[in-house]
């Protein structure tokens, strides 16, 4: 039998299409008084901790805030699993594979609790909003010390005290999503940033599970954001990325105000960090008035992640994205016109329940219409309470594969073309770090996000510096280092 288990039922509901599309427009309120309780400043001292992190930046900004919030609590990081003192999986649920992952690690960490029982294990995010998910841990993992959900993750401080202390598993998942708490801790690393400009996602795409775990649209204030990237300048970081499921629905919940993304993107143009960032537009909420202040560049950068998921008008309506092939292509039209050389990304789900070769072919001549620059592609996934789940998922597992392996050949062959056009052009690159393969080459990013390897000294590392392109591969580009004009940072 699984440990007792005090179960917050009041705070735990499995999710709903029904009860999520009723979801009302109760008020939103904004929390700026948030402190590590006195008691807990110091309950991790000389303790270590260990996060694994799993899917999209925003999980990893979620991390970031947990990882501030130990850390104010005392606690050390490791990489040493054996030494930490509290490991969480920050979890994803958009994908099966992705929740495969996390259960096999939990396997794993079975054995490392039973030589260390005072280790506190916990799983936080997406996964932990799911009933299944949490019920399966209860039967399968009952070794389990803690799960929370999305929506109260500044509550972790009192929820790890209950589990180092209590003798039951302690699960405290809110299924109407919080309040905005501002003043969270955050850990960053690098030069780098993400700020998370709002929460949730109202757009309900039936294969898609984030709007029962992340809930709906909530907008931060304008002046809560840009005092954050206002702050992370004077700390030097280089490079932003405004974080959202649907950044361009910003303001849309705002009932007092006509401030919209494009709206915040402009003032943030106006503060003095090189380079900016966002992530993830829906091609329904992106306006005209976007497009005009992106096309003004300075620090705002002429690269656009713009899921269309396929380039089928039935396939798009049955997964409700709620605009057609056409619509998508007039607005990458637009964005061209406007912001020359811009480059595109996407994301394609391919062998969606009912896709025939002809819709999956209208897929390939879009991408040949548009020539992404590269694209996140999958294989259908169902995720167990969205719509697309109860649809008869027809399209066998290998025609599946080789859709996907035929659609990234194609998306290769344009990110290739792209990347030998740039060759002999000296480019702006922020140099992030060494090559993952090869330390003594670094690696960096062009303002449209492609990378460059160089060869150069490893203080050009953090800084933003001009670089001939010399040569092309399908994913990346290969450039010299120009160090008489290199620009001071």
């Amino acid at each position: 039998m699984p440990k007792d288990t005090k179960y917050y039922e009041k705070f735990f509901q499995p999710p709903s299409l029904t009860d999520a599309k009723k979801r009302g427009k109760e008020d939103i309120k904004v929390h700026y008084d948030f402190v590590i309780p006195d008691e807990m400043q110091q309950f991790g001292k000389d303790k270590y901790y260990l996060i694994q992190t799993y899917g999209c930046q925003m999980n990893e900004h979620d991390t970031e805030t947990i990882m501030g919030l130990l850390e104010q609590m005392g606690y050390t990081a490791t990489e040493d699993r054996r030494q930490a003192d509290v490991i969480l999986l920050n979890t994803c649920a958009v994908r099966e594979n992705a929740e495969d992952k996390v259960f096999g690690e939990l396997g794993h960490l079975k054995h490392l609790k039973a030589e260390k029982p005072s280790l506190v294990l916990g799983v936080s995010g997406c996964m932990s909003q799911e009933e299944a998910v949490v019920n399966r841990i209860l039967q399968k993992h009952p070794f389990v010390d803690l799960i929370f959900g999305t929506h109260n993750i500044h509550r972790l401080p009192v929820l790890l005290k209950e589990a180092f202390f209590s003798k039951e598993m302690v699960i405290e998942v809110w299924s109407k999503e919080g309040d905005i708490v501002e003043n969270l801790p955050k850990k960053r690393e690098g030069i780098k940033a993400s700020v998370n400009i709002m929460y949730g996602c109202d757009k309900f795409c039936t294969y898609c599970i984030v709007p029962y775990t992340r809930g709906k649209e909530r907008s931060r204030l304008p002046q809560d954001v840009i005092a954050e990237v206002r702050d992370l300048a004077r700390q030097g970081f280089q490079e932003i990325m405004l974080l959202g499921q649907n950044v361009n629905a910003y303001g849309k919940d705002f009932e007092d105000s006509d401030y919209r993304f494009a709206n915040l993107m402009d003032d943030i143009s106006k503060i003095d960090i090189p380079r900016v960032r966002f992530t993830t537009s829906h091609p329904r909420d992106f306006d005209d008035h976007l497009i005009e202040v992106l096309a003004k560049k300075g620090n705002l950068v002429e690269q656009i992640h713009l899921p269309v998921q396929s380039g089928s008008n039935e396939i798009l309506k049955r997964m409700s994205r709620k605009y057609t092939r056409e619509h998508y292509l007039n607005l990458v039209a637009k964005i061209k016109q406007a912001i020359p050389g811009v480059g595109l990304t996407s994301d394609f789900i391919v062998g969606f329940p009912g896709e025939t070769e002809e819709q999956f072919e209208e897929t390939l001549s879009l991408v040949r219409e548009v020539q992404f620059d590269g694209a996140y592609t999958f294989i259908y996934s169902p995720r167990e309470g969205t719509p697309a789940a109860s649809m008869v998922d027809d399209v066998p597992m290998e025609v599946k594969k080789n859709r996907l392996y035929r659609l990234n050949d194609q998306l290769a062959q344009y990110s290739k073309e792209d990347n030998e056009g740039s060759v002999g052009e000296v480019l702006d690159v922020l140099v992030e770090g060494e090559s993952k393969n090869n330390p003594d080459v670094l690696a960096g990013r062009t303002r449209k996000n492609k990378l460059v390897h160089l060869v150069g000294p490893k203080e050009l590392i953090g800084k933003i510096v001009p670089v001939k392109i010399t040569g092309s591969q399908t994913w990346y580009m290969k450039g010299e280092w120009i160090p008489a004009t290199a620009v001071a940072q």
